[in-house]
């Protein structure tokens, strides 16, 4: 058997060649344009992924920003609240020194007070008369013996002489207030004109309120009559002695504390007569 071939011009044979070796360059092009768009999408999804981010840093920015300027805001307010709070403290702080002040004053006030009254009174047997401070009052006792005889609410002269002495000192301390507060013993009293011990302790105490009032002078506006009956003892009233110190009168001297009560804020100085 014979070989055979297929015989080609040399022109044609060149043109095979040729075409044969560009095909080989056309697969390594397309290879490479297909790594260089993927080359390209992969920048570009990269950059997208870099916007994402840029814009999450810019809005994070933009409220750490607003939290910036919020604290600011709130550190002015606080700064103004604190300015307020401080000058509040300044305010109470300088009245509570004004208070401070007037209180003391008002003690040594009281302290010479009872000086006055204890000079004034000196020639008192003790046993008839004391004078006590307490409660920032000044507590005058007058025994049943030296006002009074028993059973009977009409004061006799020595009593009057000690309400006279006393009257003067009122009369020179115009803001003393005055409280006239009638006390007897236990046992029950009734006559004619006392029903009870109600009764004599409250006559008592007007008797003593006329005679400061119309007798000396004391303007009636500042002073108070009270009858306490037996509610109210100082002893036990088990035995004579004891009811007697229990039958008394005490005439009790109140400062007027107006001036301290609009400093605290409180209320009138009615109130300040009780014990």
């Amino acid at each position: 058997m014979r070989n055979t071939f297929t015989y080609l011009p040399p022109a044609a044979a060149l043109a095979v060649i040729i075409l044969l070796g560009s095909g080989c360059k056309m697969g390594r092009y397309k290879e490479d344009a297909a790594m260089k768009a993927a080359t390209i999408e992969r920048m570009r999804a990269d950059s997208a992924t870099c916007n994402s981010d840029l814009r999450g840093m810019r809005a994070e920015y933009l409220g750490l920003q607003g939290d910036a300027e919020m604290t600011k805001a709130e550190l002015e307010q606080r700064g103004r609240e604190l300015r307020a709070t401080e000058e509040e403290l300044r305010v109470k702080a300088k009245r509570m020194d004004d208070l401070d002040a007037r209180l003391r004053a008002q003690t040594d006030a009281m302290s010479s007070l009872r000086k006055k009254v204890t000079d004034a009174l000196v020639n008192f047997k003790a046993e008839d008369l004391t004078v006590t401070e307490r409660d920032g009052k000044i507590y005058v006792s007058l025994s049943e013996k030296l006002l009074f005889a028993s059973g009977s609410a009409k004061v006799d002269p020595k009593g009057k002489d000690a309400l006279g002495k006393l009257a003067g000192v009122l009369r020179a301390n115009t803001d003393i207030n005055v409280m006239v507060e009638g006390h007897t013993d236990s046992i029950p009293i009734k006559t004619s004109k006392y029903t009870d011990n109600w009764d004599l302790s409250t006559a008592r105490a007007v008797s003593i309120v006329r005679l400061l009032t119309v007798t000396y002078s004391v303007p009636p506006e500042r002073v108070q009559a009270a009858g306490r009956s037996q509610f109210q003892p100082i002893a036990s009233n088990k035995n004579a002695e004891d009811r007697a110190r229990n039958r008394r009168t005490e005439i009790i001297l109140v400062p007027k504390l107006d001036e301290l009560f609009e400093l605290v804020g409180g209320p009138a100085v009615g109130s300040t007569m009780k014990k």
